[in-house]
C-alpha cells in the first residue's frame, strides 16, 4: 500500500468525506491539519495555484509520487489500484 498524507482543514466537507473513506476502507494514511501547521498551509496553496484546496492527498514515496486535490472516492479508489 503506498504511503498517503492527507492535508486536510477541519471545517471542510471533503476532507471529512475522505477521511471516513480511507478509514471504512481501513487504509492507513498521515493527516496534517493545514488550520495548525502553517507550513503544511504553504504546501497546500502552493501545489494548487495559489487557492488552500483541501483535502490534497500525496500518495506514493520518492520518484513515484501522486498529488490529487479534492479527488472523488472514486477517483481515490482508482489511484490505490494502482
Amino acid at each position: 500500500m503506498p504511503m498517503i498524507v492527507m492535508y486536510g482543514a477541519v471545517d471542510c466537507d471533503d476532507t471529512q468525506r475522505t477521511r471516513a473513506h480511507l478509514h471504512a476502507r481501513q487504509i492507513p494514511f498521515q493527516e496534517v491539519s493545514i488550520d495548525e501547521d502553517p507550513e503544511a498551509e504553504r504546501f497546500v496553496i502552493f501545489i494548487n495555484n495559489g487557492f488552500r484546496s483541501t483535502p490534497t492527498l500525496v500518495i506514493g514515496e520518492g520518484k513515484r509520487r501522486v498529488v490529487y486535490t479534492e479527488p472523488s472516492n472514486a477517483e481515490l479508489d482508482e489511484e490505490l489500484k494502482a
